[in-house]
């Protein structure tokens, strides 16, 4: 007998309960809820560390959440609602702004694989299911910035989730639920009418059109409508501006997308390595009998698919928020696959490639590496800077070069508003070009002391000029010849430079105009801009 060992009640404990953690979090909803935590820690890392700045939009996005409404030129209320009650709640910071896209990419990770699970899908499928979302450069990019973009998809995810449960257990409340989720959804984000008009089809070209001669879809339709509704009458009063926003956007914004560019270009964006996991997915589900209770979301898939094709100017992000349940189709069907050949091998194959190529992909999406870093390993896999707007691109991406440019920018404003007079200073009005400008100058330019900013663009539009009359402006850009035929007095100030912004914030001249000959109030329905 050996004397060198002594038990202890805790060390009959521990065996057990090692064993009863292992257990949970290896079985269903313990591996779901890692692989979400995983998300998770992922974007608060990065969030951490700073990346690059505030985005434009980021900047406009505060500068929305200071002027509280019901509805915004270019977005519905939803998002912005839950940004003011961030920054009352943890502030403004980068990594309290980002804190709730990294939460809502975390719910997504989460409900993709309990909608794998409630398709049909095992272990397996919802682990590459999720997996498939984390390695996912699209949800990753979208999942680190504050926009309504995060949330979108976070709302189409569960009312696909809600559309399953409907299908498979038939009780109306699910139908309570997807008008909430649907009507919380619109006021997000206006696309989900594309997800509305999808199940309404999938409906009619399935056996499930006989839910249509029940109250239940009448019921989600109406509560969605009630909940968007103060969102359209602020439309109504406001005389519609998204419809002239979405008109202009689309003409005049973006490049046009064939079918067949759309689709490869959807193909990279959420991982080349998972395009035979939801293809498969989606023809499966399509024509086999075995999942033919579900056979309407493929369907969904392909009738928003054809609405983009149709339109054209569009963006082959807009399909995004269907990738989830694309996903989780996908992991039930290489699942079934691997199964009936008896190839259980490749499952860890394939996720460690997906993730390998998410790993590769992720620093041009995520502001993760130095940007000179970055800048040299794209270069080194020969990735050019790109867009999907009618834009140049300078050394960086769009996405990234909207991040650099800012403070600097306002600095050099407060050096031009400086050199005013006290009675100058008392009626100064701060002109720019865009909602980027404006916004970064009503956010940084209160260390500053600056006036708030003015600007024809999308809703700073509809803020006004507030009582400038134009009697003394900090103009953004323009040329001198412009500004002397609107004002009588024009001089240089500044000029702004910053090597990694956008082409069009690069080498800006900050003028300082006096005495405008017309008052401003009168020409300002010569200012919108609303794209």
């Amino acid at each position: 007998m050996r004397d060198d060992i002594h038990h202890t009640p805790m060390d009959a404990l521990k065996a057990p309960l090692s064993k009863s953690i292992r257990t949970s979090l290896l079985s269903g909803n313990g591996v779901i809820f890692l692989l979400a935590f995983l998300k998770l820690a992922l974007h608060l890392a990065t969030n951490l560390a700073g990346g690059y700045g505030y985005v434009r939009d980021e900047l406009y996005y505060l500068a929305c959440s200071d002027h509280m409404a019901w509805g915004y030129v270019d977005q519905p209320p939803f998002s912005v609602a839950v940004l003011w009650v961030n920054r009352l709640l943890i502030g403004d910071s980068l990594f309290a702004l980002r804190l709730l896209p990294a939460v809502s990419g975390a719910a997504v990770v989460l409900l993709t694989g309990l909608m794998t699970r409630a398709m049909g899908g095992g272990r397996y499928a919802q682990i590459l299911a999720c997996v498939c979302i984390i390695a996912a450069p699209l949800t990753l990019g979208m999942d680190s910035v504050f926009s309504m973009n995060c949330f979108e998809t976070l709302f189409w995810t569960a009312a696909f989730y809600t559309i399953i449960l409907t299908l498979r257990k038939r009780q109306r409340r699910y139908w309570l639920i997807l008008g909430i989720v649907l009507g919380l959804g619109l006021l997000n984000k206006i696309s989900v009418l594309w997800l509305g008009a999808g199940l309404g089809v999938g409906l009619l070209l399935t056996t499930d059109r006989k839910l249509l001669l029940t109250s239940g879809p009448w019921i989600a339709a109406g509560l969605a409508v009630i909940i968007f509704l103060p969102h359209i009458l602020w439309q109504v009063l406001n005389g519609y501006p998204t419809l002239e926003f979405i008109r202009n956007a689309g003409s005049g914004k973006y490049v046009s997308l064939s079918p067949v560019a759309m689709l490869l270009q959807q193909s990279i964006f959420m991982n080349p390595l998972t395009l035979p996991v939801w293809l498969s997915g989606v023809i499966y589900f399509m024509i086999s009998r075995n999942v033919r209770s579900f056979q309407i979301l493929p369907i969904i898939y392909l009738l928003v698919f054809l609405i983009l094709a149709v339109t054209k100017d569009v963006k082959a992000t807009y399909l995004a928020p269907l990738f989830p349940m694309l996903f989780a189709a996908g992991g039930y069907t290489v699942e079934r696959f691997l199964t009936h050949f008896e190839l259980r091998w490749v499952r860890p194959v394939i996720v460690a490639l997906i993730l390998a190529a998410g790993a590769i992909l992720a620093p041009f999406v995520m502001a993760a590496l130095p940007v000179q870093t970055y800048i040299s390993y794209a270069q080194a896999l020969g990735v050019a800077p790109a867009t999907s707007e009618k834009n140049a691109i300078g050394r960086l991406p769009q996405h990234f070069a909207d991040m650099f440019g800012w403070e600097n920018m306002v600095q050099t404003v407060a050096g031009a508003y400086t050199t005013l007079t006290p009675e100058e200073k008392a009626k100064c009005a701060i002109l720019c070009n865009n909602y980027g400008e404006a916004g970064a100058i009503d956010f940084f330019g209160r260390n500053f002391g600056l006036p708030g900013a003015i600007c024809g663009h999308n809703n700073y539009w509809l803020w006004g000029p507030g009582h400038s009359t134009g009697d003394v402006v900090i103009r953004l850009g323009g040329s001198l010849d412009a500004l002397r035929a609107v004002y009588t007095e024009v001089n240089q100030a500044e000029f702004i430079t910053n090597e990694f912004c956008m082409p069009y914030e690069n080498n800006l001249p900050v003028w300082i105009c006096r005495h405008r000959k017309s008052s401003l109030q009168n020409d300002w329905p010569q200012f919108k801009t609303f794209n």
